[in-house]
């Protein structure tokens, strides 16, 4: 998981593969955290909680995390950097890649989204943050790639979330608890968070289904989505809202993951932006009631596809993770 680096939180410890670092003056193995934005995002797909029922629990809490700091604080960041990240990925043999930054593309990065697509890697993005980005960035914008938008506690697309052609799906997004540094809590808005959630359904999608390609992950976490906006698949909400439960248990024919030729941009390094903004309350913020809402996002096809499902049905208008 490429991010700002993974702390070893008490919720996540054991959890952890040994990462690296691609920025200077980390600890060598990923788990250096100053901003708390990657601790997030992984205690978001693998928070596995700690003693007796206290602590977070992420959507996929026996996944394991390969923590690769790329940059110091959610805003920093480049091409190269997340380039050399996913390459480093591709090494480890990992089954999904979280990217929750976007930004522009060079040849380079560009070349190491392509390679994890070949490896039989899903590579999920985040679509970018308002008002920072207006389209979807890249890798998100990238054939093959689940781009992933965000809604927000009513179930309708998030004032954060970037949309655009290239939206696959929208999760949660706004208001969105998990861990942080030092063993505290913290409290996120954005597609970021949105994008984690999405990686750690893939993940359990291929635990359970391990001989299943990434295009046909892909595919089943869109053919189960729950349709949201205009029927079909829209520029807001993709293919609609994640449901967790119908993605690990429907019959979904094996249709593949729909493709297209892209051109290749030039090699020049470019910023990348984290797509997990505003962070919120802080590092200390959550509170009782916000762990039992990141509890609450596990059963994405539970709480939140409940709450779709009954607008669908009632008269209202449609309102290898780094592992």
């Amino acid at each position: 998981m490429p991010d700002t680096g993974v702390y070893p939180h008490p919720d996540l410890a054991s959890n952890l593969r040994r990462g690296t670092d691609f920025v200077a003056g980390g600890s060598g193995d990923g788990t250096q955290d100053q901003d708390s934005h990657g601790t997030g995002m992984a205690g978001l797909i693998a928070a596995h909680g700690n003693t007796g029922s206290k602590g977070a629990l992420g959507i996929a809490p026996r996944a394991k995390i390969l923590p690769i700091r790329v940059k110091i604080n959610n805003q920093e960041g480049t091409s190269h950097q997340l380039a050399d990240a996913i390459n480093f990925a591709i090494t480890k043999n990992v089954e999904v890649i979280s990217i929750s930054a976007a930004g522009a593309a060079d040849s380079r990065l560009f070349s190491a989204v392509e390679a994890a697509l070949r490896a039989d890697i899903v590579v999920v993005a985040g679509a970018g943050n308002k008002p920072l980005s207006e389209r979807v960035g890249f890798p998100a914008s990238h054939p093959g790639v689940i781009a992933v938008g965000g809604i927000d506690r009513t179930g309708r697309l998030a004032a954060v979330s970037v949309a655009g052609p290239e939206v696959d799906l929208v999760a949660p997004a706004v208001d969105i608890y998990s861990t942080s540094v030092d063993g505290k809590y913290r409290k996120g808005t954005g597609t970021s968070d949105s994008t984690a959630i999405v990686a750690g359904a893939a993940a359990l999608i291929r635990s359970k289904y391990p001989y299943l390609p990434a295009s046909e992950v892909a595919h089943r976490l869109t053919a189960t989505a729950i349709d949201k906006g205009p029927p079909g698949r829209d520029d807001e909400y993709g293919h609609g809202i994640i449901d967790l439960v119908a993605a690990l248990t429907a019959d979904v024919p094996p249709l593949g993951f729909g493709s297209a030729t892209a051109s290749v941009p030039a090699h020049t390094p470019s910023t990348t932006t984290a797509v997990a903004e505003p962070a919120g309350d802080g590092n200390g913020a959550a509170t009782a009631r916000g762990l039992v809402t990141l509890g609450v996002i596990v059963a994405a096809g539970g709480a939140w596809t409940f709450i779709a499902r009954r607008r669908r049905r009632g008269d209202d208008p449609p309102p290898r993770i780094s592992r």
